[in-house]
Order: C-alpha cells, then structure tokens, then sequence
C-alpha cells in the first residue's frame, strides 16, 4: 500500500498559515473526505505554539476543512507543544481503521517488531548525556553531546547535525544508542551552542544598523585578529570533525550524518578514510555552498573575495540583515519544521525551542551572513562518494521518503554509486528520520554496526538471510510510542536495485492501492 495514504495528504499538498479572521473553531471534514485522504479522518489538526501572546493563524489544507491554531511570539519563548493533533499517528488511521484492513490481503506486507525508545515512566534506563564543550583553536569552542562512556569497548558512533540545529537534534540516538555504545553529537562551528565566545568584527558605538543593534556580532568594518581567516563552510566543518575525532574521541569511528551533516559525513570519509569505520547517511543533501571554491576556481574566485570572510561587505551586511529577519522569526521556524516532518503528530517542543535560542545569539546572524555567503567545498558530494568508493569506505543509507527538500531520488543517486550499500526507504518519514521515527532509525543502525563488526556473519537489519541483499523488499516495522502502537513501512533496495525495478515497483503499488492485480 502507499503509506502516503496512512499519514498525509498527497505530497504535492502543502499547508499554509493565513492569518485568522473568524472563530479559532476547526472543522471537521465530511464523511465523503473520509473515504478520500486517510488522514483527514476525525482531523481538527492546529498548531499550538505557546500559551499567551499569541497572534491567531488558521492552518488551511485544501483536503481538510480549516483548523484553527496559534503562534507565540519570540519575546514569550513558549514552545511548540504538539504540531497537529494525534489523529496521524499509531497504526490505527483516526482510530477507526488499521493499515493492515486497508492493504491487498493477497499482497499483504511481512511485519516486524521492533523495541521502542526506554520509557523512564516504566523503570527502562536510558543513557546519561552530557554537555562538554572543547576548544579547538583560540575563540573556537566546539559544543557536543555524548552519551555511552562506561562502554569502553563498543564501536563509537558520530552524530552530525543539519543546518540550523545542532547536536540537541540527536537526544533520541544519545539516550538510546548510548546504552550499548560510546555516542557523540557535534555542533558545528557556527551553529548550535559552538558560536564564537566574542565578537569577531564590533561594530563602531555609533552604527547601528537596520534592525541590528550593538549587541550584534560581527557585522564591524574590521575583523578581530583570530577571525581574519575565519569562513563558516564545508572545508571548516569537515577540518572541525577530523579534529574532533584525532583529539578526543581518539579512533576511527561510524559517522551519521542528517541533511548537511550527510554531506559533511561524506566530504570528511573521503578527505580522512582512516578514521571512518563507516558512514550512515539520512536525507544528505547533496549540494552546499553557492560561491565558486577558490581552490577549484582560483579565477573565478577573485570576483568574490570576501567569500564568507570577515569583515562582511557592505550589500552583504544589508541583503543578511533583511533574510536574517525573516529566517530568525518563530513564525518561519514553525512552518520550516511543518514542512520537513511528514509526520505531524512528532512532538518538536525541544527542536523548536532550541532552534529559537540559538538564533538569539549576538553572534547568531553574522554567522548565517558567512554560511550563505561561503564557498562550495574542494570536493563535490559525487567526488567524496567516488573517493569513499575507491578507499571502500562503508555506506549505509536510510531516507524519510516524503522528504520535500531531499527528494528520495538522492537516495537512490547514491545508491547507484554504491550497489551493495544497504538503502532503506523509510515511510511516512521526512527530511529528519531520526528524529521522527528514532525506533525505526536505531534499530537499523544497530543491526548495520553488529553486520559490519561481525564482518557479515550476522545479516544486515530486515533482512531474513545474506542472500537477500540482492533483492528488493517491503515490511512493515511496528513498535510502541508512548503505550501506542505506532506502524511504519521501510523498504530495502537490494544490490539489483535499478530505475527499471523502482518503476515496476511503484506500478505494482499503485495496483495496490485500487484493489487490482497487474497480470
């Protein structure tokens, strides 16, 4: 079945905020919408962003009637408590119907049990994090989480964040894989809590510029010393983590990478393939930085000198300062996270509240100003998986299917290049896997580290046998959130994987899906 069907609306419908005019009361949807969207049933889905303060949005999707909801301000600092309400999640559809009723009984998928996440409430331990901080060069120091220390001998784990978030991004992998390994999460320079401990170009007393004020960092005529070189780009990031890795964690380890961080995964494994024992790889984006590298294009480099570097320029400082207002607004945040989880019921408070906080940092918009203004790194994503290929460094692929930004096409790029790395598709699942299906996402991760730590006597996760990495396959991965069954479908690309069998695939769901048989 299309589990498209099971969590959302189809994919090419997006919701939107439009400022509310009428009652803050939602609708519910027809019988006949019932019958049409799956997850429309029963569905006043609202957002509930803070308790007070607030300016009233309607969230308006065109196979809902509208829901009314509500936003809080920045100065509030309340949080997202739920996204939409709980009528998307478990596998019971608007607790009426399950997906195993709603799939072909003549082509019915395996199913799969799998733990969920330790629940303290029911005396399961998770892992103890903490919050270290380690400082690389004069200015620079890096925040991380960690999580596993008594296990002294398990493989280490590396956890890179996307852009935007930070290592609070991987709480669900630090509580839980930090009970059988030693698990690090890594903010990068620029981002997160590893923001420059002073300003690395002050402004001059009586400037002030539009929407900035003295207590913003790093938009002076002048650079600090230490900040005169300073650039937050791919190359600084990946440097940072061989770093990271050589000083303090102190051997090679698996290194996961989400979004940006799948990219910085990449580019680092092939610049350093002795320190990678392997990289997972969740909705990497496959591009990054949009100024020509000067490395690369030394000529074409000159055009743009100030590439990220401090002292900002002038129209740069002006053209950041309007995006920055707009990227930095709560309101733009919200609808950012709507956007990349598909599914809404995935409580966000934390990410939320942590991504606003971060943004409150005198050194926050400089920072950004240096990010879009970077230059691409040395190496392209499809020159580091070449080189990663031709060092044979490990790859494991796992993919949020309604992913809006990464498309799972990119999975599937990649998984050309690398035929026999396991390729996971993971629905409904969006740009952030391991946070909205963490069980799912751990589970494989872990079966994935015992198969290569066994050199492959035990079988990769999913699958029944060693001979079945050749072919393709569909199951069905139930576990319980929160005293609730909670369904998921995942399939696996085996090392036959072509466009040809991904077409044949999707005609054979779609017959699915209508109740018919292809002859």
């Amino acid at each position: 079945m299309d589990v498209l069907l099971y969590h959302s609306a189809p994919s090419h419908v997006r919701l939107q905020f439009v400022e509310k005019k009428t009652s803050s009361q939602g609708l519910q949807p027809s019988l006949s919408e019932k019958t049409q969207v799956l997850c429309s049933i029963n569905s006043s889905s609202c957002w509930s962003l803070g308790a007070s303060s607030r300016k009233q949005y309607l969230v308006k999707n065109p196979y809902h009637q509208e829901a009314s909801g509500s936003l809080n301000s920045v100065r509030s600092r309340q949080v997202a408590s739920r996204v939409f309400n709980e009528s998307y999640s478990g596998a019971a559809v608007g607790g009426e119907q399950s997906l195993e009723d709603i799939s072909d009984s003549a082509d019915s998928v395996p199913k799969v049990l799998i733990p969920g996440l330790p629940e303290e409430s029911k005396g399961e331990s998770s892992a103890s994090t903490s919050s270290n901080y380690w400082e690389w060069k004069p200015k620079f120091n890096v925040h991380y989480e960690k999580a596993g220390s008594e296990n002294v001998n398990s493989p280490p784990l590396l956890f890179l964040p996307g852009f935007g978030v930070g290592s609070f991004h991987y709480e669900k992998q630090l509580k839980d894989l930090g009970r059988d390994y030693r698990v690090w999460a890594l903010d990068f320079l620029g981002q997160g809590k590893s923001l420059p401990v002073e300003d690395p170009a002050p402004l001059l007393k009586d400037t002030n510029l539009s929407g900035q004020n003295n207590e913003t960092w790093g938009f002076g005529k002048t650079a600090e010393p230490w900040a005169e070189e300073l650039v937050y780009s791919v190359d600084l990031w990946k440097d940072q983590v061989q770093y990271f890795i050589e000083q303090v964690i102190g051997e090679p380890v698996y290194v996961v990478g989400n979004s940006l961080g799948g990219y910085v995964a990449t580019y680092f494994a092939a610049s350093n393939p002795q320190l990678v024992k392997g990289v997972t790889l969740l909705n990497a984006t496959p591009f990054w930085g949009f100024l020509p590298n000067p490395t690369r294009s030394p000529v074409l480099s000159r055009i743009f000198p100030q590439a990220g570097t401090f002292p900002l320029p002038a129209n740069v400082t002006k053209l950041m300062d309007i995006v920055w207002q707009k990227m930095s607004d709560p309101e733009t945040i919200a609808e950012l996270l709507r956007q990349v989880y598909a599914d809404h019921s995935t409580d966000v408070d934390k990410v939320f509240s942590q991504i606003v906080e971060t943004t409150e940092h005198p050194a926050a918009a400089a920072a950004f100003a240096s990010i879009m203004c970077a230059p691409t790194g040395q190496l392209s994503f499809d020159e580091s998986l070449s080189r990663c290929r031709e060092s044979n460094v490990p790859f494991c692929l796992m993919y949020g299917k309604e992913d809006p930004w990464v498309k799972p096409f990119w999975g599937q790029h990649v998984k050309r290049q690398f035929r026999e790395a396991p390729y996971y598709e993971i629905s409904p699942a969006g740009h952030c896997p391991h946070d909205e299906v963490p069980e799912v996402v751990n589970y494989l991760l872990r079966d994935w580290i015992k198969s290569l730590e066994s050199k492959g006597s035990v079988t990769l996760p999913l699958l029944d046998d060693a001979e079945a990495i050749q072919y393709d396959l569909t199951k069905d991965v139930e576990f319980i959130r929160e005293g609730s069954k909670k369904l998921v479908t995942v399939r696996f690309f085996g090392s036959q994987f072509s466009i040809w069998n991904q077409i044949q695939s999707q005609i054979k769901a779609r017959f699915r899906n209508i109740g018919m048989r292809p002859q």
